[in-house]
């Protein structure tokens, strides 16, 4: 018994210790945290492919490599080190999986043979040399073919021809370039008269063909989440997302289309003129899974689950009363059930939603709601999650998840318990509504769930178990409208409750892009917290994860009820968190971010500095300036020309004599969401008005700072500015 005494004792001395060892988060500790991507079962169900990023900060490089872990549990291990190695798909019969490298000459498709036995790699060989590279590679589920994307001249038929083209272009001392139509430049590249368009390869070699000829892009331009493009069951046919409007800067009207594998005339199987993507067959054929918005030209209008009828034509909407947006999503093996991940309230959680059969399979008629009960869907796995993928048996959901203490790892949850007929291994939880069907923004009391996830991957502990992180605390206030909001904090490492600290208020971008319980490398909370100081931010109307109606509040009120959550939000935490230091306290952004904190510089002088990244100046030559031309005329109700009173009533720059506050400037020369030009405005403003500024400018980057050293100056520059007007 005194034995046992005396190692509790040591045991109580040794863990203040351990915690105090740990040190707070760094730059240095986050480059060297490797990057996990998405999960990719095998045919078997028994192993779990995946790419994981290596970041060489002295090298200045980011290096993927393909990596393996058994579904079962066990060791993750690299099973391609010899070359860099992203995207693994698997071969149908599990013997194999592509994957790109750029190895030799360009971005190319190789191919790996895989022991399944052992969940290793035998032997890699090269399947494309294609000049103009190849991206986004899958494989036929007949095992006869693989589809990617490749930047091609539109008016080339083959690889030849796109070659010289290619070689002509890089010769030419001449780089001017002509525009006959908008969106001629698109977020960091000039389109140069190429387009993506689809080509098809045999799996065992030879020579590509093009699958969709033409002036389009196909798949459209996307920022990451699912393939805009999917083989049918029987590898016969591909499905695929394009869009044909004459003015693509002005629209979001994405339409999916079908084309045999063999090549011939597309046929178009939707005419919403909003936005339709990521379609995915149903593993029984029948149906084409999509996602679909309804109001042309909004790309932040909801996103709904459809369903397209393949014998009959017909299209059900599934998700109509589900007042959240659907993200990524897949199908269960047996076709009757789709999980996917819709943010709610800083979360991503996962839902289950179950297919009426005698509903979506009748032919009542086109567009027509499917009368699926809340019963229909339900919530499967919380968190902060995505990437999902159901092993072949449907016992196991594979997803990603992070959170705000750590970045992607791999679990599994298991969806069926041994000895059930189909039950879930969690206690299911309804989804909460109101009488409308539609989610309650104040949320509900969690059922219990039993927890039966299993992390499969864990590369970073080694990192991680070394740096003091604080979890991320949530509150609400009541904000614009007399309406709930949702704030965050953070508070710093080695807390001491009775002390004051400065305040970092950190405005996320988008609008749409919420703050939560998520990973980030570009703005990490727990990086700027390290250093002695409490993060706040707030979920402003506007945010996803609260109901469409609270996004669309933000239209035409830029500088409105989002300015005024926020001060309200900061206002709140001031009066309910004694340990913030009310007089020290910065503001920043970036993107809408960006603007938002221009906007406070010319309304409110309660912060001691601010940090405003490629954020919008002014209103008028921004819309001149973008790409994306309906972001522009959506949010401020129309063309500058035939609204212009509306810009202008937002505009930061004509509250240019107000500013006062000590304001770093960033802006990226390649930024061409908010041209560099909205920067250097600003910049020169402050300037003239002899307000405290610094401009950081990046001649190699676009809208995000992506480049590991220059990541690193970018944190330095905005935490010593932070600190040189904040900090004691």
């Amino acid at each position: 018994m005194r034995r046992v005494l005396g190692l509790i004792v040591i045991g109580l001395l040794v863990l203040p210790a351990l915690a105090q060892s740990k040190h707070p988060f760094t730059f240095e500790d986050m480059m060297a945290l490797k990057r996990v991507g998405e999960p990719i079962v095998s045919p078997d169900g028994k192993w779990v492919l995946f790419s994981a990023v290596d970041v060489s900060l002295e090298a200045n490089t980011k290096t993927p490599h393909v990596w393996v872990v058994s579904t079962a549990g066990g060791d993750p291990r690299k099973i391609i080190s010899t070359q860099d190695s992203d995207r693994p798909r698997w071969s149908p019969d599990g013997k194999r999986f592509l994957f790109l490298s750029s190895k030799e000459g360009g971005s190319q498709i190789w191919i790996a043979d895989f022991d399944g036995a052992k969940g290793a790699v035998s032997g890699t060989h090269k399947l494309t040399a294609i000049a103009t590279e190849t991206d986004g590679p899958i494989w036929s589920p007949d095992g006869k073919n693989i589809v990617f994307i490749s930047n091609v001249y539109p008016d080339c038929a083959d690889e030849t021809c796109n070659a010289k083209r290619l070689a002509e272009a890089e010769k030419s001392k001449v780089k001017a370039l002509i525009f006959t139509h908008l969106l001629y430049r698109h977020w960091n590249a000039y389109k140069a008269g190429k387009r993506n368009h689809l080509l098809v390869i045999a799996a065992e070699g030879g020579t590509s063909r093009d699958l969709t000829p033409g002036d389009h892009d196909v798949p459209p331009f996307s920022l990451g989440g699912q393939d805009d493009y999917a083989f049918s069951p029987d590898g016969q046919e591909i499905c695929y997302s394009s869009n044909h409007d004459e003015v693509e800067a002005t629209s979001t009207n994405n339409d999916l289309f079908i084309v045999s594998v063999n090549g011939g005339t597309a046929k178009k199987i939707t005419d919403n003129p909003a936005s339709d993507s990521s379609p995915l067959y149903s593993p029984d054929g029948k149906f084409i899974a999509y996602r679909a918005q309804f109001r042309p030209g909004y790309e932040a209008d909801r996103f709904r689950l459809m369903l397209y009828n393949r014998r009959s034509g017909h299209i059900r909407n599934l998700t109509e009363s589900f007042d959240r947006w659907v993200g990524t999503y897949t199908w269960d093996p047996d076709s009757s059930k789709i999980y996917f991940v819709a943010e709610d309230k800083g979360e991503s959680p996962v839902y289950s939603i179950s297919l009426d059969t005698a509903v979506i399979g009748g032919d009542e008629g086109n567009d027509t709601t499917a009368h699926l009960t809340k019963n229909n869907i339900k919530l499967i796995v919380p968190g902060f999650n995505d990437d999902l993928a159901v092993t072949h048996d449907g016992k196991n959901l594979l997803f990603t998840r992070m959170s705000v203490r750590f970045p992607n790892e791999i679990f599994r949850a298991a969806l069926s318990q041994p000895g059930t007929a189909g039950a879930t291994a969690f206690e299911a939880q309804e989804v909460c509504t109101d009488s409308s069907g539609k989610i309650k923004p104040e949320g509900c009391k969690s059922a219990n769930m039993e927890k039966t996830e299993v992390q499969l991957t864990d590369l970073n502990h080694a990192v991680l178990s070394r740096v003091a992180m604080a979890p991320l605390e949530t509150f609400w206030f009541t904000g614009a409208s007399n309406e709930k909001v949702e704030g965050f904090l953070l508070k710093p490492p080695n807390f001491d409750a009775s002390k004051k600290y400065p305040v970092k208020f950190i405005v996320h971008g988008g609008p749409q892009v919420p703050e939560g319980d998520e990973w980030s490398y570009r703005w990490n909370p727990e990086i700027f917290a390290a250093n002695g100081y409490v993060v706040i931010m707030i979920n402003f109307h506007g945010s996803p994860g609260y109901g469409q109606k609270f996004i669309d509040a933000i239209t035409g009120d830029w500088g409105g009820a989002p300015f005024e959550d926020l001060m309200k939000g900061l206002d709140d935490a001031e009066h309910t968190y004694p340990f913030i230091d009310k007089d020290r306290e910065c503001a920043l952004g970036a993107s809408y971010g960006g603007y938002m904190v221009n906007w406070i510089l010319g309304h409110s002088n309660r912060f001691k500095c601010i940090v405003s990244h490629d954020g919008m100046f002014n209103t008028e030559s921004a819309w001149g300036t973008t790409e994306e031309l309906w972001f522009n005329d959506w949010e401020f109700k129309g063309p500058l020309y035939s609204n212009r009173e509306l810009y202008r009533k937002w505009s930061p720059d004509l509250s240019a004599l107000n500013f006062k506050t000590p304001t770093l400037v960033v802006h990226g020369q390649l930024d061409y969401r908010l041209d560099v030009s909205e920067g250097f405005q600003l910049f020169t403003t402050l300037q003239r008005l002899k307000v405290p500024s610094k401009m950081l400018y990046f001649p190699d980057e676009g809208h995000w700072v992506l480049k590991p050293q220059n990541s690193q100056l970018w944190y330095k520059t905005v935490n010593d500015w932070v600190d040189q007007w904040v900090k004691k």
